[in-house]
């Protein structure tokens, strides 16, 4: 039954199957750093199947093409039985062409999805590819780009360890040697860094990071500020030169002590040969003193522009948006990369025999890992200790701990071992069972677990704090004329009667 109205229902109800696995798989433990990276691909396929989801239902809404308007017009005119009799009649005519037709409800999908998460099997274990080097996210496989870094020309040769440290110091690199092989490189680069995010962190946006980052990098472009590509100091000058005033001068030797450079600009803002030793440049400015029009043959031929320069630029600036992309994906991966020189830094330390056993090694940490995952066989149930693991048996006798104290006033709460039963008297949890009560938790009340006996103490020590209050009726002094010391309640009663 594949009507419209029941094609929205179907997919409002994945949406709300969705949210609840997306919820609890992020509310599942995650053991180790494997199961973590397994979380997040099923929560990137689960979050890629809700948006599939509510695009689809979307369009179901939007109603182009006018038919769920017309099918609920169908339901609810006055033919509506007629409408749900012909419905009937093709679901029955249905079944009886298809009899073996077996309908799966949608809860056993997500039932499916669960048991993956609670027992996972070796065929859903690893959920994406790594390389052994990488280490199942672990670490960075940086071997093919070092290959091709190296054999740049012009590139100072470095070995891996300094690779790790420097593979995005793009900035030191000459602007001269950046050409198509080093485009290359930078693109190889920038194709693992993505493949690795991609793979170790499913759920970040790597096209939202990029975009900001082309929008920062065009800024610093225009600017000339961007690192690696400095902007070329004295250019205008160069092409443009200044003006010299040949007035104050009276001779070329006077001319002459400028110095080569400050005549070259002279004669370039003149437009003419700037070329020759320093006397024929001086002779060929001064000769211009005076003069309304220029001799031709001292005009400089006029270089016209190389088709290939605005191409030259645009090349260049994509190669630095390039190396901005790196800046970035870098600064992503900087707790991987320090992982990785670290465990690069500990195999090269290994001796030959070391190296030979590192695969068992692998497999051995690996078989770790899987047995911290599982729960340590614990039949006495003792106490785990800083490891995860049981502690021995005689320190759980030594320490008492094989004893209960079970105390009403913390709501029936059992501790184990006297340690910890002393100490829990000045805790948060016995001291608001004492507040409840009524009762100050002082020290009177040690060692009391029942709240009958704590009542009773309480009633008690209430009993003789009032006995021994200072009484002013029965305990003040008073002295009569006779020198007589009576009682406060006496001295009244005379001094009424007029006795005193």
């Amino acid at each position: 039954m594949e009507t419209l109205l029941e094609q929205q229902r179907r997919y409002h109800e994945e949406r709300e199957r969705l949210m609840d696995a997306m919820v609890k798989e992020m509310l599942h433990k995650k053991p180790g750093h494997r199961e973590t990276i397994n979380s997040e691909h099923r929560l990137k396929l689960l979050l890629d199947q809700y948006t599939e989801s509510t695009a689809n239902v979307y369009e179901l809404y939007e109603d182009k093409d006018g038919q769920r308007k017309e099918e609920v017009q169908a339901l609810s005119g006055p033919n509506e039985f007629s409408e749900f009799y012909n419905r009937l009649k093709s679901i029955k005519e249905f079944y009886r062409r298809h009899p073996n037709e077996i309908s799966v409800p949608m809860s056993i999908e997500f039932e499916e999805i669960a048991k993956m998460r609670e027992n996972p099997t070796e065929d859903n274990a690893n959920l994406v590819d790594f390389t052994d080097e990488e280490g199942y996210g672990k670490y960075l496989d940086l071997h093919e780009c070092y290959e091709k870094y190296i054999n740049l020309k012009g590139i100072e040769k470095v070995d891996y360890i300094t690779y790790l440290s420097t593979f995005d110091h793009l900035f030191d690199i000459p602007k001269d040697r950046k050409n198509a092989e080093y485009k290359k490189y930078i693109e190889s680069l920038l194709e693992y860094l993505t493949g690795y995010l991609t793979r170790v962190r499913p759920l970040l946006d790597l096209n939202t990071e990029l975009s900001g980052v082309n929008k920062e990098f065009t800024m610093q472009w225009e600017n000339n500020t961007f690192p690696g590509w400095p902007k070329e100091a004295g250019s205008a000058l160069t092409n443009v030169g200044a003006h010299l005033e040949l007035s104050a001068f009276s001779s070329w030797e006077e001319l002459a002590s400028l110095g080569l450079d400050r005549l070259k600009s002279a004669l370039m803002a003149l437009g003419l040969k700037c070329g020759g030793t320093l006397e024929e440049r001086a002779q060929r400015l001064f000769s211009t003193k005076g003069e309304a029009s220029l001799d031709p043959n001292l005009l400089a031929r006029k270089t016209q522009r190389k088709p290939g320069k605005g191409k030259n630029v645009e090349k260049q600036r994509e190669i630095a948006r390039l190396e901005a992309h790196v800046y970035k994906l870098a600064e992503l991966v900087s707790s991987h990369r320090v992982a990785t020189k670290e465990n690069v830094q500990r195999k090269q330390a290994r001796t030959e025999g070391e190296r030979g056993d590192s695969d068992a090694e692998a497999s051995a940490s690996e078989s770790e890992e899987e047995d911290d995952n599982d729960v340590p066989y614990n039949p006495k149930n003792l106490p785990l200790g800083w490891d995860g693991k049981p502690i021995p048996y005689w320190l759980y006798k030594l320490h008492g701990l094989n004893i209960s104290y079970n105390c009403e006033i913390c709501g029936n709460f059992t501790y184990k071992g006297p340690k910890a039963f002393q100490r829990h008297f000045a805790e948060w949890r016995h001291a608001h069972g004492m507040r409840c009560l009524g009762i100050p938790n002082t020290a009177h009340f040690a060692n009391v677990t029942q709240i009958e006996d704590a009542l009773a103490l309480w009633e008690k020590l209430k009993a003789q704090k009032q006995s021994e209050r200072w009484q002013p009726e029965q305990e003040e002094e008073f002295e009569d004329s006779l020198g007589n010391v009576v009682n406060r309640k006496t001295y009244e009663d005379l001094k009424r009667q007029g006795l005193l």
